[in-house]
């Protein structure tokens, strides 16, 4: 069975025989042809690889799909988690009914670009992961590119430079770190060096006593929490966004603040769960209540948030033929108060395992999963086994 590749103004074909079977072993990394042959699909590719891939199968389309969590379900730190290998090999078709099944990487995580991540993850898994199949916690924050593109904005967290130039990417014209900041003016945090080459770079390019910062947007988490919760309430308590300025009236609050994840714990390999995102948000609310009396308005995108879900079905179902929309979605997920609220609310299939922040002997009693396994091998087995397929 034929398939086609279509890259930009060229066309490739090439075909391969869908009786040859091809030997596979777990230690060894598919082919690109193998893993579609399972599938005796034709299968076309549109402009640049990374933007869309779609399966066209001359067999009956799985009407299914899994949203998969990364931290503490494929991956716990630097170290891959045993069965996840296994798991997407069944996804990818090595399984009893030979069919391929569309699925996402679905995490809280971010920090990087989604071609970043992918690329990440195809060498951690020894798979290949496309960038249309990974959906970060600040994906869905392309949608305030519109609203704030040719503005100043403070993107905060990241290592480096990595969360500004994601925003760049998505196509923020105009973003500005705390970095920039504390080397524009160093007594904004005394307790960090600032170099004398990081002022001189940092005052040419800023006045931020001139340039008001129109928003904040916590892409990732905080690499220094003492010097961005300043700096974000330097934003906050000051005159339309204006550094170094104070209001005096905090009755309305002038800087909007936008949260990629509200994950209050997350896991890696130490043995206890790590403070997020969520907490760090707990953090400045706590600061800007005692400081004004009022309470923070935020808005935050990541699970469990409606947005990120609607933003995650509209990814999976892209990869299906003509956007076909899918009957169930699997969501596993190692934290219940994120992947397991969020999946449930949604309407998904909601899947607990217990390699990563959760891992008690029941379910739980907050956040109740439709179903907890010991971890994604079983919890892939089960869904196939409820589709049919297994």
């Amino acid at each position: 069975m034929p398939f086609v590749i279509v890259d930009g103004g060229g066309q490739l074909k090439f075909s391969y025989s869908a009786d040859k079977k091809q030997p596979s072993s777990p230690a060894s990394k598919p082919s690109t042809v193998a893993m579609f042959k399972p599938f005796q699909t034709s299968c076309v590719i549109t402009g640049p690889l990374y933007r869309q891939i779609r399966f066209h199968s001359t067999t009956n389309q799985p009407k299914f799909g899994f949203a998969l969590d990364i931290d503490g379900v494929l991956i716990k730190g630097n170290r891959v988690i045993p069965q996840a290998q296994r798991a997407l090999r069944l996804l990818n078709g090595e399984n009893a009914s030979g069919k391929k099944i569309p699925f996402v990487l679905l995490t809280n995580g971010g920090g990087v670009t989604e071609e970043k991540k992918a690329a990440q993850m195809s060498r951690k898994l020894d798979m290949d992961i496309l960038p249309s199949q990974v959906v970060l916690s600040h994906s869905p924050m392309r949608s305030l590119v519109k609203k704030y593109k040719d503005t100043p904005v403070l993107v905060v967290g990241g290592r480096e430079t990595s969360c500004k130039d994601v925003a760049e990417q998505y196509g923020f014209q105009r973003p500005i770190q705390p970095d920039d900041i504390h080397h524009w003016e160093k007594s904004v945090w005394p307790f960090r060096r600032v170099t004398d080459d990081e002022a001189y770079e940092a005052q040419k390019r800023y006045d931020f006593s001139r340039e008001p910062i129109e928003a904040i947007m916590m892409f990732h988490d905080s690499r220094d929490w003492g010097r961005d919760l300043q700096i974000m309430m330097d934003v906050l308590r000051s005159k339309n966004g204006m550094i170094g300025t104070q209001k005096a009236d905090y009755s309305v609050q002038d800087t909007p603040v936008y949260f990629s994840n509200p994950d209050f714990l997350w896991s890696n390999e130490f043995p206890v769960p790590r403070y997020g995102q969520g907490a760090f948000k707990t953090a400045l609310e706590a600061i800007y209540k005692q400081h004004t009396g009022k309470e923070l308005k935020s808005t935050s995108f990541g699970k469990p948030h409606r947005a990120t879900y609607q933003y995650a079905e509209k990814i999976l179902n892209s990869l299906l033929p003509n956007n076909t929309p899918l009957q169930r979605v699997f969501a596993v997920g190692d934290n219940p108060a994120a992947d397991i609220a969020g999946a449930n609310a949604y309407g998904w299939t909601s899947i607990l395992v217990r390699t990563g922040v959760f891992d008690g002997k029941g379910n739980s009693s907050e956040f109740p999963a439709k179903l907890v396994c010991d971890d994604i091998e079983e919890a892939v087995h089960w869904a196939l086994k409820e589709e049919g397929l297994k």
